[in-house]
């Protein structure tokens, strides 16, 4: 088995959130794909089963669970596959639905990914869980952007988007991370998208994933596809719209997330970032 070893969202391998990725992944049961996953020790692994023609099952595994769908993970698989049999459009069959990917090479050589969503939805978030949330977080209502009211969005996993009212509140991460995984096992949460806006169309994020045994994720492409469908459901933004996201940048492993927002209710939310493989990604094994 070849795990290859990438990070997604960057251009610089000292950016983005390193992924997992197996290109070949035939024959591989649910533990063995958990196994490498834990050994490989990033926040999700991609295992592709090639179907022929440009169709793959997909499955992305956090060092501690299963996870329906994920964005950087798919960049990363994506970039790596077009490295080695060119670029163009794959059909990726997720958990969470069928997934787009195109790859196409920039002019600086850098290959960028674009991924296309399944049907974003989004949704009132409890008072009861708002408390517990904010709790576990350290934050108080006080911290929050009273302009994007906070709610749970979908665009492959469930993500939990609440605005910060300050950059200085979102750079001051310090959570309980115990109490926050309980609750997000509970109510089947994937990340917790904390978001600040910089202006109209430009957003810092930052995304803790206690439930896959990872404290912060550095690039969140699902996060960021859920965050566009919660924008255009809200009227937050005029679609068609790109916006800009930048996460890492407090961990130190600045990311860009490109998140084309279509006009129409319903539609895929787009996710564009480029990848590059890590050094001594081309080993066999874990």
């Amino acid at each position: 088995m070849e795990v290859l070893r990438y990070t997604a969202f960057s251009a610089d391998p000292a950016g983005g959130n390193p992924a997992g990725v197996v290109l070949d992944a035939t024959g591989l049961g649910d533990a063995e794909m958990q196994r490498v996953a834990a050994e490989v020790g990033y926040s999700e692994t991609a295992f592709l089963v090639p179907g022929g023609d440009g169709q793959f099952e997909v499955r992305y595994f956090s060092p501690k669970a299963e996870v329906p769908f994920c964005g950087h993970a798919t960049i990363a698989s994506a970039v790596a596959y077009a490295e080695r049999h060119g670029p163009g459009v794959l059909h990726l069959d997720t958990r969470a639905g069928l997934v787009e990917v195109s790859t196409k090479v920039q002019p600086d050589g850098i290959t960028a990914a674009t991924l296309v969503s399944v049907e974003p939805q989004s949704k009132p978030i409890s008072a009861g869980d708002l408390a517990l949330l904010l709790e576990a977080l350290h934050w108080t209502p006080g911290d929050l952007d009273s302009t994007l009211p906070p709610r749970i969005a979908f665009a492959g996993a469930w993500h939990p988007v609440v605005a910060a009212a300050s950059r200085r509140r979102l750079a001051n991460l310090d959570y309980d991370m115990a109490a926050l995984a309980s609750l997000m096992a509970r109510r089947d949460w994937t990340t917790i998208n904390l978001v600040y806006r910089e202006s109209e169309l430009v957003f810092h994020a930052r995304n803790p994933f206690p439930p896959g045994g990872v404290v912060e994720d550095a690039a969140t492409g699902a996060a960021a596809a859920a965050l566009g469908g919660f924008l255009r459901d809200l009227r937050l933004v005029v679609p068609p719209a790109t916006v800009t996201v930048y996460q890492g940048q407090d961990m130190g492993r600045p990311s860009l997330l490109t998140v084309e927002i279509p006009a129409r209710p319903g539609s895929g939310i787009a996710v564009t970032g480029t990848a590059v493989a890590l050094p001594d990604t081309h080993r066999n094994g874990v």
